[in-house]
C-alpha cells in the first residue's frame, strides 16, 4: 500500500513510519469520501492519488527549503501543505483557501489525522496578505498550480518574512510566465533564485518548481485589492 510513496519518502531522507503511512492513507480516503458530496478533485483513483497529489506535493522537497513554517495560498484540498506536514511533521502550516466548504474539509483531516501546529484561515489571498496575523510572518509561502506567476508572486511574496521564499509548483512550461514576472518581482522586492526543471517520478509529466527569494520589504500598497492581482497582473 502506497509503495511508491513509500520509496520517494526513502529518497528524501525521511523514513516512512506506520503512522506516517497511515495518515496518508486515512486522508486519501477522506478526500475520496468527502468529494461525493463536494467538488475538492479530479483525482479519484487511490493509486493516482499517490502520484498527482502525494508524490507530486512532496516535490518541494527537492528544494530543501521546507522548515520553520509554510503557509499554502489557495491550497483547496491541501496539497501541497497537508503532505508536507505528514512527511514533515516539526514545520508549522498554514492552509488558506477561499472557500469555506474546502476549509471544513481541512478541518476534518486535522481532526482525524490528529496533526498539531496545523492552521486553517478561510480568506482570499488578497485579503490574507494584508492580515497583520499573516503579512510577512512565515519562512515559506508556496502554491500549486493556482495562478499564473505573476499573480502569485504578489499574492503570495507579502505573506514571506524578508529572507525568506515563495515556492511555485508549476507543470512543464513555465519559461512564459517567469520572462512575464519581471516586473512582479521588482515591484515585491524579490528575485528567482533558482528554478528544478523534472519529471513527475513514475510519470511522464513535465515539473517545475520556482524558487522566489524576498529580498526585502514589501510595499503597504500590495497585495492590491481582488481581483487585480489576478485579473490585472503586475
Amino acid at each position: 500500500m502506497l509503495e511508491r510513496l513509500r520509496d520517494f519518502l526513502q529518497q528524501q531522507n525521511i523514513t516512512p513510519t506506520e503512522e506516517m503511512m497511515n495518515r496518508f492513507q486515512t486522508f486519501s480516503d477522506l478526500l475520496r469520501e468527502w468529494n461525493e458530496k463536494i467538488n475538492l478533485t479530479a483525482i479519484t483513483d487511490p493509486a493516482e492519488i499517490e502520484l498527482k497529489h502525494f508524490i507530486d506535493s512532496l516535490t518541494i522537497l527537492e528544494t530543501g527549503k521546507i522548515k520553520g513554517s509554510v503557509i499554502d495560498i489557495g491550497c483547496g484540498a491541501g496539497f501541497p501543505s497537508f503532505p508536507i506536514k505528514i512527511a514533515c511533521p516539526d514545520v508549522e502550516v498554514t492552509l488558506l483557501d477561499s472557500l469555506n466548504k474546502r476549509v471544513l474539509f481541512q478541518n476534518e483531516v486535522i481532526k482525524e489525522l490528529g496533526l498539531e501546529k496545523v492552521h486553517t484561515v478561510h480568506a482570499r489571498g488578497e485579503d490574507g496578505g494584508k492580515n497583520p496575523d499573516l503579512r510577512e510572518r512565515f519562512d515559506i509561502a508556496t502554491a500549486r498550480a493556482v495562478s499564473s506567476l505573476p499573480s502569485l508572486i504578489e499574492l503570495c511574496i507579502p505573506f514571506v518574512k524578508v529572507g525568506g521564499y515563495f515556492i511555485a509548483m508549476k507543470g512543464s512550461n513555465v519559461e512564459e510566465e517567469i520572462a512575464a514576472s519581471k516586473k512582479a518581482l521588482k515591484e515585491l522586492n524579490a528575485e528567482i533564485e533558482t528554478v528544478l526543471s523534472f519529471p513527475l517520478p513514475h510519470s511522464e509529466d513535465g515539473r517545475n518548481i520556482v524558487v522566489i527569494k524576498k529580498l526585502a520589504k514589501t510595499l503597504p500598497k500590495y497585495p492590491r485589492n481582488a481581483p487585480k492581482p489576478i485579473k490585472q497582473p503586475l
